[in-house]
């Protein structure tokens, strides 16, 4: 038995709901929205569908219904619209996550924080200074997204399953993140090398383009926006899966956004790098073995969301 609040019912934390639904992850399932005729609708609407799922309740609720939670998903805030970058948004969202915080964790103070609002890296920061839950049972989706993005676009270019690809998208979820191509594989050949060992029926592949694959990492995001107005379903199914690690209590590495302390030798914000997420938040970090380049990529992206933070109001 577990609880799960999700906190904004738009796009992504109505179809985030849904996911958790068809999943069989949780056995409550609350929705808690300013707008509350939203709500409970999208809770109506995936509850007429629990007879052919595994059994679980679904709700529309107040921060009063999240007491017991287990996780609790903020993805409230002023969605990102054509053309606009998600750090614009900052200052916006940072006050939308301001009235939230004090009602939820005074209701949920036991609960592992999952943020998925954008700007994801400074909202966990404003979060991290100002909610008072300890650093740990703070979790910002960071680029767990962006690496998915990177994984599906290797697996289609070498024709080979998803999981075959093991490799990360690190930094800023934004114009800033980078790929650490030295750790990059697919079944344990260097990326590097893999043009020359997986083949396709014309002989072997073009060298990988390191700048065009990075690039529809990071534009990715934008062009589905472009297309139909919103991303969703990727970003529900990668918050599903965080959901699934620190719920089954089985240590998963993951690239999500949270504190640093010196790592890399960066500190006092909130970016991507490796870590270890199991039951009832992050374990560790997992310190990377970086070239000197890729390390220097990361302060970079580093010192792009501190940037941010010094023009906002944490």
């Amino acid at each position: 038995m577990n609880k799960i609040t999700i906190i904004g019912s738009g796009s992504v934390g109505s179809t985030i709901a849904y996911t958790l639904t068809v999943s069989g992850l949780s056995s409550e399932i609350v929705l808690i929205d300013i707008a509350k005729e939203k709500a409970l609708g999208e809770a109506l609407d995936i509850r007429q569908g629990l007879p052919f799922c595994n059994p679980c309740t679904v709700y529309a609720g107040s921060y009063e219904d999240a007491k017991g939670s287990d996780i609790v998903i903020i993805t409230s805030g002023v969605a990102r619209k054509p053309g606009q970058t998600r750090l614009e948004l900052a200052q916006t969202n940072i006050d939308v996550l301001k009235t939230i915080m004090s009602e939820i964790t005074k209701n949920a103070p036991d609960a592992v924080y999952l943020i998925v609002s954008n700007p994801v890296d400074v909202l966990t920061y404003a979060f991290c200074k100002n909610s008072g839950i300890p650093e740990e049972r703070i979790i910002g989706s960071g680029t767990i997204l962006d690496t998915a993005r990177l994984r599906s676009r290797l697996s289609e270019y070498y024709s080979i399953s998803q999981n075959n690809v093991h490799a990360y998208v690190l930094g800023e979820h934004g114009d800033s993140s980078f790929v650490p191509g030295s750790l990059a594989n697919v079944s344990n050949v260097p990326i590097e090398e893999c043009h020359k060992s997986f083949v396709n029926a014309d002989g072997m592949l073009p060298e990988l383009n390191y700048e065009e694959v990075e690039e529809y990492v990071r534009k990715s995001g934008g062009r589905v926006i472009e297309r139909k107005g919103a991303t969703f379903y990727a970003v529900s199914i990668s918050v599903c899966h965080i959901c699934k690690c620190l719920l089954s209590g089985i240590d998963t590495t993951m690239t999500i956004s949270t504190m640093m302390h010196g790592e890399y030798g960066i500190d006092d914000v909130c970016l991507s790098t490796l870590s270890v997420v199991g039951n009832k938040g992050i374990r560790s970090k997992v310190h990377l073995p970086l070239n000197d380049d890729e390390i220097m990529k990361l302060r970079k992206s580093a010192d792009t969301l501190k940037n941010i933070i010094k023009n906002v109001e944490i």
